[in-house]
């Protein structure tokens, strides 16, 4: 192709003027076929070939006009009828035109307040978690046990993530129990990691200072904590009983042939029924001796004897109610005359017979630790007993009072 050199207008002769390359009539062809130069060759005249598919190089329209309204549209292809990536919507603007909701009128809504916060200590006051576990005590100084099963309940105070270990009181364990571990967060490793509501479940064991507690069981409020905060509990276990203890529940065997009589039966079938007898005392054959009154109680429900002493006004006697404590009296002793008077306690090897409700009858007399005493008369408890019991159906009451002498006559001498 020739190229022309012209000299600008505004020049003079003897400057040089700008020169630029002269375009001959089939510059547009010559332009598309320089629009796509072969990859790796210089842009250089005839290095470039044309594409014979593309024949439109206008620009696409972007303006129209809908039912009177004009409207803009973007270009979908551009000079060439190549397809424009620039104007297309990415997959990501799609998903969101697909998604996004309409707007109202006015505006995106307004989002709601934030709900009000509540600490810890006041959102979980009073709330805690209690488990049933049981630990494993050695007993090294003992023939008779060789460990212990000591039963604990563990709580968990959601306020402030503390915990406490405590044993319930057995009676007579002779072992301190109550409180083992008072309220405090415990430790859960060497770390400095400290024991969480999420690390407690049923069928565990957890260790506290050097003592490992299993959990077999926990309550209502617990099991229903855990399972609304997406816990799934174990199944429960079984509380491990302490084999010393159930060792003495058990009956001590007994080497003396039970008795057919029941004590127990009479004890309750006799309790707060007592037999009253009226007797007195004749002691006028000795010196300075005086008849005097008591009562007598005989309790059915264990068969004992009370002698009460009755006092009368300016009697001239210091008021000692009592004459004889409660206590069984015997009847006929094994050997009466090698046997000591003066005994702390008198056993069933030593009596061969006691004393019973059927030797207290009324009109005859009654010795008792070597004083004979004269019943005379009972109340009506007693005398409806005897008619019951004995088949006695007419208790005598006899007079037992003093008659007054008939005065001595006086006579005088001359």
């Amino acid at each position: 192709m020739e190229r022309r050199e012209t000299h600008d207008r505004g020049t003079s002769p003897g400057q040089p003027g700008t020169i630029k390359p002269f375009q001959g009539g089939g510059g547009g062809v010559a332009d598309a076929m320089m629009s796509n130069p072969e990859p790796g060759l210089p842009l250089l005249p005839g290095t470039s070939c044309a594409d014979p598919t593309k024949t439109d190089f206008h620009r696409s329209q972007t303006l129209n006009y809908s039912h009177g309204y004009a409207m803009a549209r973007r270009p979908t292809v551009g000079i060439g009828g190549d397809r424009l990536q620039v104007n297309q919507l990415s997959q990501a603007d799609l998903d969101e035109l697909a998604n996004k909701a309409p707007l109202l009128t006015y505006g995106e809504p307004k989002q709601a307040a934030p709900p009000e916060f509540i600490p810890a200590h006041v959102a979980f006051d009073k709330k805690v978690l209690k488990f049933d576990a049981y630990f494993q005590e050695d007993v090294s100084m003992s023939t008779e046990e060789h460990y212990r099963i000591r039963q604990v309940h563990i709580y968990y105070y959601l306020e402030d993530d503390s915990m406490s270990v405590i044993e319930p009181l057995v009676e007579n364990s002779g072992i301190p129990q109550g409180k083992l571990i008072k309220r405090q967060r415990l430790p859960k490793n060497d770390q400095g990691d400290h024991y969480h509501w999420k690390d407690l479940n049923r069928g565990i064991n957890i260790t506290i200072y050097g003592k490992t507690f299993h959990i077999v069981e926990c309550d209502g409020f617990t099991k229903e904590f855990l399972e609304s905060q997406g816990i799934e509990l174990n199944p429960p276990g079984k509380m491990a009983l302490d084999p010393y203890t159930e060792l003495r529940k058990r009956p001590l065997h007994q080497y003396v042939t039970p008795s057919d009589f029941d004590q127990l039966k009479q004890f309750l079938t006799f309790d707060k029924q007592v037999l009253r007898f009226y007797a007195i005392w004749d002691d006028t054959d000795s010196m300075f001796g005086e008849c005097r009154k008591y009562i007598i109680h005989y309790y059915l429900m264990d068969d004992t004897v009370e002698i009460r002493e009755i006092h009368e006004r300016n009697d001239g006697r210091d008021p000692f109610p009592v004459l004889m404590n409660r206590q069984r009296m015997p009847k006929i002793l094994v050997n009466s005359k090698d046997f000591p008077k003066c005994v702390l306690e008198i056993s069933d090897q030593e009596v061969l017979e006691w004393y019973t409700a059927k030797d207290f009858i009324v009109g005859k007399p009654l010795t008792i630790l070597g004083r004979t005493f004269f019943i005379y008369d009972c109340d009506p408890f007693t005398r409806h007993y005897f008619k019951e019991k004995f088949g006695f159906s007419d208790l005598p009451s006899i007079d037992v009072r003093k008659k007054e002498q008939p005065p001595v006559k006086q006579v005088m001498e001359r």
